[in-house]
């Protein structure tokens, strides 16, 4: 029987839509994270019968086949890249971008990742670097007796310096952008890897040209919806449900099959 297989597959799927809405629901508070959706599609057909065949000698052709699918398959978990809400920090190191891209880092390894999650730090030497210490490029050093930093939307970076008047500019920030955002590869830590679907990495400055700007004293927070995610999780488990009482039912029809007399 088709139908247990088919029922199989169709667990299997709202399994994997039920784990993308459990790791949304999880990152609910991760800053500037970006829900995904799990996306389906069916499998291949088996043909009983071929629409367009000859029914006769008389030349009289077939309307309608009958093609008897095999179930479902996850094609993709899309990623939802709609911006988060902006939340205040009082940090003046926190930046949070409002537009299309990406704060570029330095790994260790020395590959660069992206992330829109703009909660900096300053390393000892004065670097500009993430929670986890890795650089953000273009590299800032910030002068050792500056007692505030000053970043403007343009990603402009300024030093306040005791006993000098005007800030000291000590770099700009730049912002990298991607033709398919949903192609990055996300690695963790809040980081995405370039890949072949992304396409290539292309460099601009903060408000111009369709470029993010930044906001000082802000992060972005996740996209996440409550609401609609438990929608869809009510939604996933009614699936996997009916798909279980398909197999269920399949038992049972196999089963009075088998105590015929």
């Amino acid at each position: 029987m088709r139908i247990l297989k088919i029922a199989a597959t169709g667990m299997m799927a709202q399994q994997t839509n039920v784990e993308v809405i459990s790791n949304n629901i999880a990152n609910i508070n991760t800053t500037a994270f970006k829900r995904g959706r799990a996306e389906f599609t069916d499998l291949i057909y088996q043909s009983e019968k071929r629409e367009g065949a000859f029914s006769s000698d008389q030349g009289t052709i077939v309307p309608v086949g009958v093609h008897i699918g095999l179930g479902v398959k996850p094609a993709a978990v899309a990623r939802m890249m709609e911006q988060g809400n902006l939340q205040s920090t009082g940090n003046r190191l926190d930046m949070a971008l409002e537009g299309k891209g990406y704060f570029a880092v330095v790994m260790p390894d020395g590959e660069r990742a992206y992330t829109r999650a703009g909660a900096f730090q300053l390393s000892p030497e004065g670097q500009i670097v993430t929670l986890d210490g890795y650089e953000l490029a273009p590299g800032i050093v910030m002068p050792q007796e500056a007692t505030d930093i000053e970043i403007n939307r343009n990603g402009e970076v300024y030093a306040i310096i005791p006993d000098q008047a005007d800030p000291q500019l000590v770099g700009r920030l730049t912002i990298s952008s991607f033709i398919n955002e949903a192609g990055l590869e996300p690695i963790g830590d809040n980081l995405l890897k370039e890949t072949l679907a992304s396409g290539d990495e292309q460099i601009g400055l903060p408000g111009e040209d369709g470029v993010a700007g930044i906001r000082q004293g802000y992060i972005e927070t996740s996209n996440v919806n409550v609401v609609e995610e438990i929608t869809d999780l009510i939604s996933a488990q009614r699936a996997y449900e009916m798909n279980a009482k398909v197999i269920e039912t399949a038992d049972e029809m196999s089963s009075k099959v088998s105590n015929m007399r």
